[in-house]
């Protein structure tokens, strides 16, 4: 093909735009389709943390909205479900994604760790030697 001719810039425009495609607009929809699923999967006693930081148990859970109480005196706010950020835990027992979480930090704790920093030995000084 001739780089000059339109056909050549044409077929390099969709390669340009599949991948584009394939590295952003794919990923994202997984991942919002893995959050979509997550909030639908909540329950009432769930542990969730949101968006904003806030950690509680999930008390009463509507179409678009959930209760949760926050502390021991247990304090209620209502939240929207997008707001839910992740679901560490639950009341019936240890969720899959926590579940996961857990099998993870086991698996890191055996392997040994490639971010800590290694300093080389420190070589003993030769003195000079008194003559």
């Amino acid at each position: 093909m001739n780089p000059n001719s339109p056909t050549f810039s044409l077929v390099l425009m969709a390669l340009l735009i599949l991948m584009i495609y394939f590295m952003m607009i794919r990923p994202q929809r997984k991942k919002e389709k893995a959050e979509k699923a997550m909030r639908d999967a909540l329950k009432v006693g769930d542990e969730v943390i949101t968006i904003g930081g806030v950690i509680g148990k999930v008390e009463k859970i509507t179409d678009k909205t959930v209760v949760i109480s926050t502390t021991a005196a247990k304090n209620k706010i209502e939240f929207l479900k997008s707001a839910i950020g992740s679901v560490t835990s639950s009341d019936a027992g240890s969720s899959k994604p926590a579940a996961k979480e857990e099998a993870k930090d086991a698996d890191e704790a055996k392997a040994p760790s490639r971010d800590k920093k290694v300093t080389p030995k420190k070589l003993g000084k030769k003195t000079p030697d008194a003559e």
